[in-house]
């Protein structure tokens, strides 16, 4: 009988820290092609860095860094900033997750974007995050507390498909015809008494409410969520963005503010929702026996259970075809001439992504696998479409498998190879060849089984 794993409990020490990392007023913050405006005209909710650290009973630390960011552009800036967290706080690379929530409302972080208007703040605000999570991982690592970490699967339908086909052209909006993943994966951490004292929010959702019109900072639903969860629960939630990179909500691309923290309180009233159904401390709902009755009746429990004390990482690396590119030349000539805002925009941003490249044929993606006892977290760099996720949790049905898009790094969409040749977003701005993403999954899944295998 295919049930979730009664060993998705483990005991740990944890920690957890959240720190304004709202940008100096000023910096340039302009991400969408169709925006008219280059820097903020204000803050719609202040933009949080989430600092959470395990250590497990054999002293394996974790660290988990969730912050209200959109994107790389410029690999070099995220490895810079990674390394010296590293460095500074003595952990090697499988320690670290460094995950950006993907908000399309934040301020650049790319240093290459230092001529634009507002681009002298970029410099120095690269080296406050820097600063900010070595002195949050510090602070946390001083004051762990013994506890667990459980999960719970729920859902939340604000997610829906956004590559629609119009009339033969694909547009990226609400598609409402196509079902969405809508799985919600919530992570309690627990004191040793069973208080809860944190979340983790792992939920696949393209944080696109605010866009081409909006002059504010803002984390998009996000920050909606982390404010209903604090007032109803009073504990701090960690978000880490899913596998959305064919997900978006309904209502998007506008400037209101209300429909933003609509959406944001639509998760947070999930995550309330998938709570209330969550087991006791160290107690599962567990098949007991089977009732003959009208019918014969499956009868379920609540039992006792043992929390596990594995907790394992592992880095791997997946070598996937580039794409025939342009060269920087070409692109910077075509930069040049252009006169367009909109397609500027999108030669700068295609530049930065040609430049991270190289002269390289094939990319190296590198994917970190954590392992909490019969939990999983697999965390990627690239924004890989949603049946990334539902194949994994699919093969693994008895398990609990987390998925981190955006997470040490960025270069572009890993999208199924059956769209290659469509006119769509996804398919044109990646650099990728097709074939990557199913790759990308095999790699996966064989390496959770391996590590299923020799637990």
């Amino acid at each position: 009988m295919a049930t979730l794993s009664p060993n998705s409990v483990t005991s740990l020490k944890f920690q957890i820290i959240e720190v304004d990392i709202t940008p100096p007023k000023g910096i340039y913050s302009r991400n969408w092609g169709a925006a008219k405006f280059d820097v903020a005209s204000g803050v719609h909710k202040p933009l949080f860095l989430s600092c959470l650290v395990t250590q497990s009973d054999d002293g394996t630390l974790g660290v988990v860094i969730s912050a209200d960011l959109g994107w790389w552009k410029n690999n070099d800036d995220e490895r810079n900033l990674r390394t010296a967290i590293l460095l500074a706080c003595g952990l090697s690379e499988e320690q670290l997750l460094f995950c950006l929530s993907h908000t399309h409302a934040g301020p650049s972080i790319c240093s290459n974007d230092k001529d634009q208007n507002g681009g002298e703040f970029i410099a120095p605000y690269l080296e406050f995050l820097k600063n900010t999570a070595i002195e949050s991982i510090n602070k946390v690592k001083e004051n762990l507390i013994d506890g667990f970490l459980s999960w719970e699967y729920g859902c939340c339908d604000l997610a829906t498909k956004r590559d629609l086909n119009l009339n033969g052209e694909y547009l990226i909006g609400y598609d409402p015809s196509k079902p969405a993943d809508q799985t919600l994966l919530i992570g309690r951490l627990t004191g040793a008494n069973g208080e809860l004292k944190a979340l983790i929010c792992n939920y696949a959702c393209h944080p696109t409410t605010f866009a081409h019109e909006n002059t504010l900072i803002s984390p998009d639903y996000v920050g909606a969520m982390r404010e209903l969860i604090l007032d109803k629960l009073n504990v701090p939630v960690v978000f880490l963005q899913g596998a959305s990179g064919d997900l978006a909500p309904k209502k998007q691309y506008v400037k209101d503010p209300e429909i933003v923290d609509a959406n944001g309180r639509k998760l947070g009233y999930a995550i309330l929702s998938t709570l209330e159904n969550t087991s006791p401390l160290g107690k599962k709902w567990t098949f007991d026996h089977a009732l003959q009755s009208g019918a014969p009746l499956a009868i379920y429990v609540e039992k006792q259970i043992v929390p596990s004390q594995v907790f394992r990482q592992i880095k791997f690396e997946v070598k996937i075809p580039y794409k025939q590119l342009d060269s920087i030349e070409k692109i910077e000539a075509e930069f040049s001439a252009c006169e367009d805002r909109v397609m500027k925009d999108r030669l700068w941003r295609k530049l930065n992504t040609r430049k991270s490249i190289g002269t390289q044929t094939h990319a190296i993606l590198p994917v970190w696998i954590w392992q909490f006892g019969d939990a999983f977290v697999v965390a990627q760099a690239n924004e890989v479409y949603a049946i990334g996720q539902e194949l994994i949790r699919a093969h693994f049905k008895d398990r609990y498998m987390a998925f981190i898009n955006i997470a040490n790094g960025y270069l572009g969409y890993l999208p199924p190879e059956d769209l290659y040749g469509k006119d769509i977003y996804a398919v044109w701005q990646t650099p990728f060849e097709k074939g990557g993403l199913e790759l990308l999954i095999a790699e996966v899944i064989a390496k959770i089984e391996h590590l299923i295998a020799t637990s």
